[in-house]
C-alpha cells in the first residue's frame, strides 16, 4: 500500500466457501466468507467443512498492515455500526484454486482491490479482537489534521492582455 513500513502488522486467517456453479462457465463460485484472528495452525487450503454441494477451506494467512497515514480511513471504518475487512484472492497455479494476496482494514484500499480483472474482493464482518487492535492503534498513532483550503493567486489583468494575439500572425478566427 504504502513505501513506508507498515508500523503494526496483524496476522489473520482467512476462510474461503467454494460451492456449486449453476452456470456453463464455471464449476464452482468461490468467495472468502470469514476472517479469524490470529494464525490458525492448520495448512493452507485445508477442508474445514462440507455440507451437500458447499465446502470450507481455510485459505491461509495474512497481515493486515497498519500505516500512521492511515488511521484517518480506519477510524471511519470503525465508526460504522459493522466494521469490515476487504479480503483479495487472486487465481492460484497448480493444485490452489486461489491465492490470498491480501487482507486490509483500509475501506479506500479494499474498494481500489474491486477493479475489474483484480481476482475476488470480499468486504467481511471484522473480529472484535481484530477491531480492538486497530482502535488501540487509531489511539495512539492518529494525528488530527484540519482542513486547509487552498488560496488562489490573484489574476493579473495586465498580464492576460499582453497575452493578445501578435501583430501580423493569424490569430484563428
Amino acid at each position: 500500500m504504502s513505501a513506508a513500513a507498515p508500523l503494526l502488522r496483524i496476522p489473520v486467517g482467512v476462510v474461503v466457501e467454494r460451492r456449486k456453479a449453476t452456470s456453463a462457465w464455471a464449476d464452482f463460485l468461490w468467495r472468502p466468507v470469514a476472517v479469524l484472528p490470529g494464525q490458525p495452525d492448520a495448512v493452507p487450503w485445508t477442508l474445514l467443512g462440507h455440507e451437500g454441494e458447499t465446502a470450507t477451506f481455510y485459505a491461509g494467512t495474512a497481515e493486515i498492515e497498519l500505516y500512521r497515514t492511515e488511521t484517518d480511513n480506519y477510524r471511519g471504518n470503525l465508526a460504522l455500526d459493522a466494521s469490515l475487512l476487504w479480503v483479495a484472492l487472486h487465481p492460484g497455479d497448480g493444485d490452489q484454486p486461489y491465492r490470498l494476496v491480501a487482507v486490509t482494514a483500509d475501506p479506500a484500499e479494499g474498494e481500489a482491490w474491486t477493479e475489474p480483472g483484480q481476482g475476488i474482493v470480499e468486504a467481511l464482518p471484522m473480529p472484535a479482537a481484530v477491531r480492538e487492535i486497530i482502535a488501540d492503534f487509531i489511539a495512539r498513532h492518529h494525528i488530527e489534521r484540519g482542513f486547509e483550503k487552498r488560496k488562489r493567486d490573484q489574476a493579473d489583468p495586465e498580464a492576460l492582455a499582453r497575452g493578445g494575439p501578435r501583430k501580423g500572425h493569424d490569430d484563428g478566427r
